[in-house]
């Protein structure tokens, strides 16, 4: 169904399933820090999330334009942390086992959701989420997790506290929590290695322009934690935690 935007251009949201030529569009979602790219259960799995999760993955269009995308997989919780502390790696890891094995899922996770640079600011974001919901719901899922990168946060400070901060209002103060929470979502716990990036330290020094010289953590561009040196062992490492947060469908 066609949705106007403010700025009264209009937007469709389709699943991949009836889209498949849209699978990999490309989005210009602005700046990305360049190690967030270096992740290897990222580039193991999700170029494959399209193919393998095509009814719980999305396109967003604007006159025949793709100007957003959500991506979620689907996984059994059964025997499981349903909030592991791997977050989104774990999720993906047990969704695609699970896939491969015919386990039956009982719940989606989202990955993912990316908005064009100029058509941020237009809410299309809580539309791919109120999207992403509604198709896990449909599909008789019982909730949609997602592990959520609150972007605003500062290195220095622990996770679980800033998840916990809230505006005046009870609402996160965080935005992308916010829009979770106002959509429905409850947030349960923090995933403290949801994204792991490791490399050499001259990998790292392609991937940020950081000299990488000293033993300790170093903040770089872009992270929501420090980025863990060790000169010795040319090795550096970046443990990222993210925020969990269910949607939960009603069974009625």
């Amino acid at each position: 169904m066609p949705i106007s935007l403010p700025s009264g251009r209009i937007l469709e949201i389709t699943t991949v399933a009836d889209r498949p030529d849209l699978a990999h569009a490309d989005i210009d979602v602005g700046t990305w820090p360049v190690f967030m790219r270096h992740n290897r259960v990222s580039e193991a799995y999700f170029p494959q999330t399209v193919t393998t999760f095509p009814s719980t993955c999305l396109i967003a269009t604007s006159d025949g334009r793709p100007i957003g995308d959500a991506h979620a997989v689907q996984l059994s919780t059964a025997g499981r942390d349903p909030f592991p502390s791997g977050g989104w790696e774990q999720a993906v890891v047990w969704a695609f086992a699970d896939a491969r094995n015919n386990v039956r899922p009982d719940i989606a996770c989202a990955l993912n959701i990316s908005v064009a640079r100029d058509f941020q600011g237009e809410g299309v974001a809580a539309l791919l989420l109120a999207a992403l919901r509604e198709g896990a719901a449909g599909l008789g899922l019982s909730a949609l997790d997602a592990p959520v990168r609150p972007t605003d946060k500062h290195p220095s400070l622990p996770m679980a506290e800033y998840a916990a901060r809230t505006r005046p209002d009870g609402l996160p103060i965080d935005p992308w929590l916010r829009t979770h929470v106002r959509a429905g979502g409850r947030v349960t716990g923090i995933a403290p290695a949801s994204w792991v990036v490791a490399g050499s330290l001259a990998e790292w020094r392609t991937w940020t322009g950081l000299p990488f010289d000293a033993d300790g953590p170093v903040v770089v561009e872009g992270g929501l934690v420090p980025v863990e040196c060790d000169v010795a062992a040319d090795r550096a490492v970046y443990v990222e935690p993210n925020v969990w947060v269910r949607h939960e469908f009603s069974t009625d």
